[in-house]
């Protein structure tokens, strides 16, 4: 009896069983299933996966493959350009279709555009869904037809429009081909660190794959959903999801997480608990994000309010140096990027902290910073990250205001009190008592000798004034609008 020609499907960020259309309409039709992965870094640019993110998706991808083994099919690892890959492979196995899910960043909607092209100028079809984000980007519009830039409205259409019901199960069957095409050793595509391997604190603080996204909603649900509006400005407790890396690579879909957070208990008001409501307003937020970069494909390099592509930037290689080393003598500021570099992660306010810091206190253009954060990150998103980034520089869409400078003193004493999230990250100021943890320079000598404290050896002293640093931002601000007043046009 000869088998069905085969179909191919090809895994991108939908690297999960369970509510994956695209994966689940390819085994519906009785045919093999190939399951491909390519792994292509020809065509992102300077956008290519930074070393964070290389790491979580080896481990994902071995999450998939040991999730893959009960019905008796594997990946098949492929390397080069997309398309063409993903083409060859199609007339190679004579597949008759290849089923895929969107992604949407620049390059991913031209490469959608040209896979559709070329499989049909062969006779094959490209079978393309939607399953990463609430809603596809063409389908929330203002009244005028036009695309938001307001995140208020956008979120008050979604909720008018939103649809999670029909969450799609596993695929009962995933039917092997009789013979599997040849394919690269994941291993030979060196994702992980070796020498020197940094990746410890990774692999610490997360499991990548499937089960780990589910083990991590899970425990937030269970655990932290309903005081996640006060929680999560908290970074010295566990009071965010942590799922932004699982949703990026998509080991879990926002209809299962928003599923999940909607029924977590008695719903009142529409919604369960004020803090399952902040949640589901920050995966909106997320959909915002794609929605901006769909509609602006150079979101990441040029602002979105176009009078500050004359802003007057500093380009200071040193203080940049400082502020990725976690060295500036703000010990917020610092504890937060000593986080980011050791567990590929960063408590959503740090962020913020860390962001305003670098782009205000220091002068340094906002895209620096999202580079190191892109290299960085384990859930560094292209859209997510463009848009944060511009929020906090005041040039994005429905940004916070430029003039508004966090005052990293302040925001430890509010949200860190105790210190316990900078003793965790700084363990050279972890004698130092909670009155001068976030501003050690301001400790008497005494308290400085007891806490075994050098200042500008054991931990920097501040590389700027606070006062002074806010002063020279609002002037860089003065002098932008200077210019525009005299030159409109500009």
């Amino acid at each position: 009896m000869t088998m069905p020609t085969p179909v191919i499907h090809w895994f991108r960020r939908d690297l999960r069983l369970a509510d994956n259309p695209a994966l689940f309409a390819a085994s519906q039709n009785g045919s093999p299933v190939i399951l491909l992965y390519v792994h292509d870094d020809t065509t992102a640019g300077d956008w290519t996966s930074g070393a964070a993110s290389n790491w979580w998706l080896h481990h994902s991808l071995q999450s998939l493959t040991r999730d893959l083994a009960p019905y008796g099919n594997r990946l098949v690892f492929r390397t080069g350009p997309a398309v063409e890959v993903v083409r060859d492979l199609a007339l190679e196995t004579k597949a008759s279709a290849v089923f895929f899910t969107r992604c949407y960043e620049p390059w991913s909607t031209e490469e959608e555009r040209m896979l559709a092209q070329e499989l049909g100028a062969v006779g094959i079809a490209a079978r393309r869904f939607g399953g990463n984000l609430l809603f596809e980007p063409e389908s929330l519009k203002t009244g005028a037809q036009h695309p938001f830039k307001i995140y208020t409205p956008f979120y008050k259409a979604a909720l008018k429009q939103l649809q999670t019901e029909g969450i799609k199960p596993r695929p009962e069957i995933l039917l092997a081909p009789e013979s599997f095409p040849p394919g690269d050793d994941l291993a030979s595509w060196q994702l992980c660190p070796a020498k020197p391997d940094w990746s410890s604190g990774l692999a610490q603080n997360w499991q990548p794959g499937e089960q780990g996204a589910e083990a991590a909603l899970e425990h937030f649900i269970d655990g932290a959903i309903d005081s996640y509006g006060r929680d999560r400005d908290w970074p010295g407790i566990r009071g965010t999801s942590r799922l932004s890396p699982h949703l990026h690579f998509g080991e879990i879909s926002p209809r299962v997480c928003w599923h999940h957070a909607l029924t977590s208990s008695a719903i009142e008001n529409g919604f369960p608990s004020q803090g399952a409501e902040v949640f589901l307003k920050e995966l909106v937020w997320r959909e915002f994000s794609h929605h901006l970069l769909h509609h602006n494909p150079d979101l990441p390099t040029r602002p979105f309010r176009e009078k500050y592509a004359a802003f007057p930037w500093r380009r200071d290689k040193t203080h940049l140096a400082a502020w990725q080393r976690g060295l500036t003598g703000y010990p917020l500021v610092d504890a937060g990027m000593r986080e980011l570099w050791h567990s590929g992660w960063m408590h959503n306010r740090v962020r913020m902290i860390t962001a305003s810091f670098l782009i205000k206190h220091l002068l340094i253009d906002w895209r620096e910073g999202q580079k190191w954060f892109w290299d960085t990150l384990v859930d560094a998103d292209l859209a997510n990250n463009a848009a944060s980034w511009q929020w906090v520089a005041g040039c994005g869409a429905d940004a916070a205001p430029y003039f508004r400078i966090f005052n990293p003193v302040l925001q430890g004493e509010r949200f860190d009190p105790e210190g316990s999230y900078i003793k965790r990250w700084l363990p050279e100021l972890a004698r130092l008592p909670a009155k001068y943890i976030h501003a050690p320079w301001q400790a008497p000598a005494s308290v400085l000798k007891q806490a075994d404290i050098t200042l500008g050896k054991d931990y920097p002293h501040p590389i700027v004034d606070h006062s002074a640093a806010r002063n020279r931002a609002l002037a860089a601000l003065k002098s932008l609008e200077s210019l525009l007043d005299q030159n409109p046009a500009g």
